[in-house]
């Protein structure tokens, strides 16, 4: 049966996009951070139509799909993990990459490939940008695959990648396959005429209206992160409202496109500020969010340590972007990854990263002279993006705020700083991954949570127990601070169970009420709560997507 499929499938995409020795589907079967795991294929389709033809071969014959996108998230949720009942097929969308402006460039339809980057260059003709504009864009991440996880982003104004407008496949409780059209576009009656309408662009302006009463963004989320002394968190995966289809699905469907709102590109600068009290930064926050007539754009927190794991461990992430920009990021990981595989062949660990460390430390330092300044005085740091005509009423504030206290200070960045000061932000965010790759030997493995905390909580800075502190080589913490969401990753010493330790620290969080994961999605790692399992369950019947995500039942039809 499985050979049969195999050949079906070849016929639909060709022989060279299906995948079938371990060595040509390893890119595809394990996660950027975590998982991995065995797959009797790879099928990588050139059309929405190869998609659906594929899709259906899949579902005719059984098995389990797992969709997967740019492959680029943190909890493996894209590819498989551990045993199954059936066999399992990794559907990837990376050829699919069309992106079509509509309605002025207001709104855009992006095909299951499209990635951020493509996404940001396709509207700097129309000066708009898409929801995330650094971060995931930075390794590639795809806009479908930020639509199916609510990823959070960056930017406060924007809150989660939601969308109401979506095209997508799912199998009914009779185990039927079904496409949905629910882009507000007339695309047709049958699958095949919708598909090929959509992939040629085949339709009219006046056809992109049917919203009926439709969304395509979060439209609440900037009067949410306002509200500072609410006492639950502004944004996480599993929150219930914004659970709708496409969005936050995890790849329990098959999405072919999204319809996304746009959003203006607007003049701003970049503050830098750092403290040694916490607390400098907290009424920071409460004032922008309460006291400012716009929202800050973004507002970026970054410990001390972080920062020193960053400088050394992110410095060819950050070189690399530098060189190359965002769209080459992925391509350079692909790369890396064939060498590595071909080194554990041969019994060789680490030697990509080790070479890149020794190649990078040679170099000056990448990060401005103001930068480096602030983090030899202060523990905290905090990037501040704020709207051009808001600049000097935060000045103000910020300049009479630290003439009272002397814990911290500030500065303007001219625009070289401001951009290396985000850029180096996002560069921290793999270094935990290049720091265990090069010290094996002292390192077990990494644990990395994104946590909400309540928007009234003032006490952010975590405090761990002494018989935790001492299973951990370093502790990063970074995140979206506007929006109270941390990411935090431990480096954990060797011989200690890192995912024992995760779930000790799920239940001081749990203490803390704050809610997890916050926007990178259950994926193999978390336990999916009640209104996210039963959102899988409503859109999965038969349970033949994405199986086991979130610690859910991998049986057929959630035995």
């Amino acid at each position: 049966m499985t050979a049969v499929l195999i050949d079906t499938l070849k016929s639909i995409v060709g022989k060279d996009n299906v995948l079938t020795q371990d060595g040509d589907m390893r890119w595809y079967n394990q996660g950027r951070r975590f998982g991995s795991g065995k797959a009797l294929c790879v099928v990588i389709p050139a059309t929405l139509l190869e998609q659906w033809q594929v899709l259906k071969a899949v579902v005719e014959a059984d098995c389990i799909i797992i969709m997967q996108a740019a492959n680029t998230g943190l909890t493996g949720g894209s590819t498989p993990y551990g045993d199954y009942d059936r066999p399992v097929v990794i559907l990837s969308t990376r050829r699919l990459t069309g992106i079509q402006p509509i309605l002025n460039g207001e709104q855009v339809v992006c095909l299951p490939g499209a990635t951020l980057d493509a996404l940001e260059k396709t509207l700097a003709p129309f000066n708009r940008e898409p929801h995330s504009v650094i971060g995931s864009s930075c390794i590639g991440a795809s806009v479908l695959g930020g639509v199916c996880n609510n990823s959070g982003g960056a930017l406060v104004r924007r809150g989660p990648a939601y969308t109401e407008l979506a095209l997508y496949a799912k199998v009914d409780e009779d185990g039927q396959l079904q496409l949905i059209n629910h882009l507000g576009i007339d695309l047709g009656e049958t699958p095949e005429e919708i598909l090929t309408r959509l992939q040629n662009n085949d339709y009219q302006v006046h056809e992109c209206c049917q919203n009926h009463g439709r969304t395509a963004s979060d439209k609440r989320y900037a009067h949410d992160v306002r509200q500072v002394d609410a006492d639950t968190p502004a944004r996480f995966n599993a929150d219930p409202s914004r659970l709708f289809e496409a969005s936050g699905s995890a790849g329990k469907v098959c999405v072919f496109a999204v319809r996304l709102d746009t959003f203006e590109k607007i003049a701003s600068r970049v503050f830098y500020i750092g403290s040694n009290d916490h607390n400098d930064l907290t009424e920071i926050r409460r004032y922008l969010l309460t006291e400012l007539p716009r929202l800050p754009i973004a507002g970026e927190y970054i410990h001390r340590t972080a920062y020193d794991i960053g400088a050394k461990y992110g410095k060819d992430t950050f070189l690399f972007i530098e060189k190359f920009g965002t769209a080459k990021v992925t391509h350079a990981f692909a790369l890396k990854d064939k060498v590595d595989g071909i080194c554990e062949k041969l019994h060789i660990q680490g030697l990509t990263d080790h070479t890149l460390q020794a190649i990078t430390s040679l170099m000056p330092s990448h990060l401005p002279k103001r930068m480096n300044e602030f983090r030899d005085l202060y523990e905290h740091h905090l990037i501040l993006r704020i709207e051009h005509q808001d600049v000097e009423t935060v000045g103000h504030f910020l300049t009479e705020y630290f003439a009272k206290h002397t814990t911290g200070n500030y500065f303007l960045c001219d625009d070289e700083e401001g951009r290396k000061a985000f850029l180096h932000r996002f560069a921290v965010a793999g270094a935990a991954i290049r720091y265990r790759d090069t010290h094996r030997n002292e390192v077990e493995d990494i644990v990395a949570l994104d946590i909400a905390l309540r928007r009234n909580d003032r006490d952010w800075v975590e405090t761990l127990p002494e018989e935790m502190e001492k299973n951990i080589i370093h502790k990063l913490y970074y995140g979206h601070f506007m929006c109270h969401v941390f990411h935090q990753d431990y480096i954990v010493k060797k011989g200690i169970d890192p995912l024992a330790m995760e779930h000790e620290m799920w239940k001081l969080l749990d203490e803390r009420r704050a809610e997890y994961p916050a926007e990178h999605n259950v994926g193999h790692l978390y336990v999916a709560k009640p209104s996210l399992k039963q959102h899988y369950q409503a859109l999965d019947p038969t349970n033949q997507f994405n199986v086991g995500i979130g610690h859910t039942s991998k049986k057929k039809h959630w035995a």
